[in-house]
């Protein structure tokens, strides 16, 4: 049985003229896997989690969760799952562990709050008011307080946005650990480094609708090109057309202000690059190769990068 099944999903906000959200989404998530949702802000996918979560209803469609319906059990779904927001309120003047505890009330079963706090590595912060962690420290004290339930599947959105590097790969480490004891994640990220090394499927989602769905590597693999070469030039001439012609080239989009070309062979492609370059009189100002990535895919489907509208706001986000 799939955690998360939903079949043409559509959410459409009133107004003049009326906000269509979702439009139609269809997805399968299966139990113990990590499913990712990307999509920049406007995109749908919030609205999309908040209705798998049963705080919003959808306009139309079917959503169950481990085969049940909200409107008939949605007593029994909440108590088989939890959710982590990218910035939860916690109550600056209780300890870590009456926080934790206070969570732990709001299950029929569960684990332990003592035992929460060990696996998310704060059994030694227990006493400490929450007004005195660090940010990291409070992003593991939310996923604490939606782990003590002991949830069959986790909602996980934005977890590790503002955290340094090192907090970044512990809350990693976390997710990791209760998707290995059987666990099923949701996780929503601007990060694609973070879809690429935790989601074992992602959906890209834009404008209310799927424009693809894959694990990782084989969206990478569809560009046709392994391999990535970034090059400037000097002037401010050249066309994403000059080099479309040249052997090798799978694909070729020009990047604010450098180009990116697709290839599964740069030692043989950059030698005609440049042959292009200097027959056409630019100068090369920069030039690295890299391998594709989530990024390379989600640029390629929207016309844009993610990062690109962070600080925006949008009631369909």
């Amino acid at each position: 049985m799939p955690a998360i099944q939903v079949s043409d999903l559509i959410k459409t906000y009133d107004g003049k003229p009326p906000v269509e959200a979702v439009r139609g989404i269809d997805l399968e998530v299966l139990e113990g896997e990590c499913f990712g949702v990307l999509g920049p802000n406007g995109a749908g996918k919030t609205t999309t989690i908040e209705i798998l979560e049963g705080l919003l209803p959808p306009t139309s469609g079917d959503v169950q969760i481990f085969g049940r319906h909200w409107t008939d059990h949605g007593d029994a779904i909440r108590h088989d799952i939890g959710i982590s927001l990218q910035e939860t309120q916690l109550a600056d003047k209780l300890s870590v562990l009456e926080t934790v505890t206070l969570f732990r009330s709001f299950y029929h079963s569960g684990m332990e709050p003592a035992e929460a706090l060990r696996r998310v590595g704060l059994q030694d912060k227990s006493a400490a008011w929450i007004k005195t962690l660090s940010g990291g420290q409070k992003q593991r004290v939310a996923v604490a307080t939606a782990l003590v339930g002991n949830p069959r599947l986790l909602f996980m959105d934005e977890p590790t946005t503002g955290l340094d590097p090192r907090s970044r790969r512990d809350l990693w480490e976390i997710l990791t650990q209760f998707q290995n004891n059987g666990g099923t994640i949701l996780l929503t990220t601007h990060y694609m480094d973070e879809a690429e090394r935790l989601c074992d499927r992602v959906a890209i989602v834009d404008h209310g609708r799927i424009l693809a769905m894959d694990s990782p590597g084989n969206l990478i693999s569809q560009l046709q090109g392994d391999k990535v070469i970034e090059f400037s030039v000097s002037d401010d001439s050249a066309a994403a057309a000059d080099f479309v012609a040249i052997s090798g080239v799978a694909s070729v989009r020009e990047d604010s202000d450098r180009f990116c070309l697709s290839v599964a062979d740069p030692h043989i492609v950059i030698p005609e690059l440049l042959k292009t370059l200097e027959s056409r009189n630019h100068a090369v100002a920069s030039l690295t190769t890299r391998q594709a990535s989530l990024e390379d895919v989600f640029v390629s489907l929207t016309g844009r990068h993610l990062e690109d509208d962070d600080d925006s706001t949008d009631t369909a986000v």
